[in-house]
């Protein structure tokens, strides 16, 4: 059953196109996020770093928390007619080889660059010159990936490298244990409350309240997506699926926008983008941590450029980034997206090593 839409478009007088709504929404949520991030300095590899090299596992524990607020309000919003499904994570086939071989791809040119596509939206909105080098180098590469030279061999070499799950199930944990969005629920609520209590079990991570807040507006963020694009901006005679925050396609929509702007429609990916980059340009600001940066040499100029053509790749291979698999694919109880998550998060660990413990 197809869920009802609210009909923001009737009550501002039939104005507002579903698409329309669902990119106000997509800035709104973006800069709720960019802001709520930037302030709690949330950094998928600087969890991983932290916890490798400083015993601090803070930000990692704050990941866990994102994870558990958004898996609730996802498996909430199923009970009111979300069609999980239908999303991008309900697929009836495990993709092993885009999975892990973007993962992994995608998590090495993560710590060349010393950030995730998320993460240098976030140091652009904060003065960075090197995050939007990685930016423009990462959104041409994932079209690169989708429609483009390195997409042929995508499709030809990596895609292939499939398991069809058996009897027509989707890789959704509670399809494959054959429950229904009720029990859904309870798996979701049980699974958050291991999450949360991971996070909540260190003193230094309780006392750190601007982190665990913004764990917290992230996984809100994330549910907000599933609303905004699954009910208040849905088209009963659309083809859109529901979708929440994911930043690898999106940053390459957003470079083609920008240029094709007449033969593109703006919808919830795009202005998610740019919310996220207004969001923590504000924060910046209001911080006093507005400043311009510019690379050191060289050589941190090739990391950039060399990583973030790998994360643009990997991510479109991988379908998404530590956000769009780490947190909203997560929060879904899909076995493609821990598979890979564990693929970024292993690529990573290969990256810092390559990085810091060869002292390259």
């Amino acid at each position: 059953m197809s869920p009802e839409p609210i009909e923001f478009g009737e009550a501002m007088g039939g104005m507002m196109e579903p698409h329309l709504i669902r990119a106000a929404l997509g800035f709104g949520i973006g800069f709720a996020l960019g802001f709520a991030a930037r302030r709690g300095r949330f950094c998928t590899l600087g969890a991983l770093e932290d916890a490798v090299y400083g015993q601090d596992t803070r930000r990692l524990r704050a990941w866990a928390l994102a994870i558990a607020v958004a898996m609730v309000g996802v498996h909430g919003l199923q009970l009111n007619g979300l069609e999980l499904h239908r999303t991008l994570y309900a697929s009836s086939q495990l993709e092993l080889g885009p999975l892990v071989f973007g993962g992994l791809t995608f998590g090495f040119g993560m710590a060349l660059v010393g950030n995730c596509a998320f993460g240098n939206l976030l140091r652009l909105g904060g003065g960075d010159l090197k995050a939007l080098v990685a930016l423009l180098v990462a959104a041409v590469s994932a079209v690169m990936a989708m429609r483009g030279l390195t997409a042929v061999v995508r499709v030809k070499a990596i895609d292939p490298f499939y398991v069809a799950i058996p009897g027509g199930r989707l890789q959704l944990l509670p399809d494959l244990l054959g429950v229904g969005p009720p029990a859904s629920m309870i798996l979701a609520v049980a699974c958050a409350a291991l999450l949360t209590g991971y996070a909540l079990a260190d003193e230094a991570f309780r006392k750190d309240r601007k982190l665990a807040a913004a764990a917290v507006v992230i996984g809100l963020c994330v549910t907000a997506g599933w609303w905004a694009t699954g009910f208040a901006g849905f088209d009963a005679f659309g083809t859109e699926r529901p979708l929440s925050l994911s930043f690898a396609r999106p940053v390459g929509d957003t470079v083609l926008f920008a240029m094709l702007a007449s033969g593109m429609q703006v919808d919830f990916g795009i202005t998610s983008v740019l919310g996220v980059l207004m969001g923590a340009f504000i924060e910046a600001r209001q911080a006093q941590r507005f400043r311009w940066e510019a690379p050191d040499d060289v050589g941190e100029l090739r990391r950039h450029i060399v990583g973030a053509f790998l994360m643009g790749t990997g991510g479109i291979t991988a379908l998404g980034c530590t956000i769009g698999q780490g947190v909203t694919g997560i929060a879904t109880l899909s076995i493609g997206s821990a598979i890979a998550l564990a693929s970024i998060a292993l690529g990573g660990r290969v990256g810092l090593y390559y990085l810091v413990e060869r002292q390259v």
